[in-house]
């Protein structure tokens, strides 16, 4: 069976797990790959990882672009993803209508649960805020920190402790099991980023890494972008 090979920051899992059934029905094939920290996932298109398309920021597309990486010509929006706070399903919501009340938010838990601090959107935007309260010292014992979102989620989800929350992009945390959206960061400390999918220079199997594109982008599939956690975009 043919497959596309895929790149990908953990935002757009759940959105492309979707389109899956219905981009095997008009192609003929699966998708496979990866997902994980944008950062990562650039890195291992630059040492060579086979991928006909990659979905990541607009930022580190338009780079690799520059590098000649992605077909500058092919890049498409998919949508903006907020970065957001998620608790167990069943626990309080952890509500931040403002910087002093997400202060108070992070103090109040025992444990934090993000994406790795350095090579994620949400991880490294996560570790800014933190600093930006200045909490980021005493926190830091409280912090549990893992290669994506998803992972995260699947802890925060499994986690024992007496008050967790997690910190991580919208669509990971709706895209998970055993874990509630509580809502947005407040101003001054949220985060809204751009994701954008672009086919790869080396792409084996362009022409279904547009379809793929197509799909994402669709008019057709604003729903479902929405129901995945796209704020907004192509619709």
């Amino acid at each position: 069976m043919s497959s596309l090979n895929l790149l990908s920051g953990g935002a757009a899992q759940g959105l492309v797990g979707s389109l899956a059934p219905s981009f095997k029905a008009n192609t003929g094939f699966d998708i496979a790959g990866e997902f994980g920290a944008v950062g990562v996932m650039a890195e291992k298109l630059r040492k060579g990882t086979p991928a006909d398309i990659v979905i990541l920021t607009a930022a580190l597309l338009a780079k690799l672009a520059q590098e000649k990486l992605i077909v500058a010509a092919s890049i498409a929006d998919v949508g903006l993803v907020e970065t957001a706070l998620a608790v167990r399903a069943g626990d309080s919501p952890a509500v931040a209508k403002d910087a002093a009340c997400l202060h108070e938010v992070f103090l109040a838990s025992d444990a934090i649960f993000v994406p790795d601090t350095k090579a994620s959107t949400a991880g490294i935007h996560v570790a800014n805020v933190l600093r930006q309260l200045g909490i980021a010292d005493q926190l830091a014992a409280r912090l549990r920190i893992f290669p994506n979102g998803a992972t995260a989620m699947r802890e925060l989800a499994a986690s024992k402790a007496r008050r967790p929350i997690g910190c991580t992009q919208s669509t990971e945390i709706i895209g998970t099991e055993g874990v509630t959206l509580s809502g947005s960061l407040p101003a001054g400390c949220e985060l809204a980023t751009m994701y954008t999918a672009g086919i790869t220079t080396a792409a084996a199997h362009p022409q279904q890494a547009q379809h793929l594109i197509d799909l994402l982008i669709g008019d057709g599939q604003y729903e479902q972008r929405k129901r995945a956690g796209f704020i907004s975009g192509p619709n």
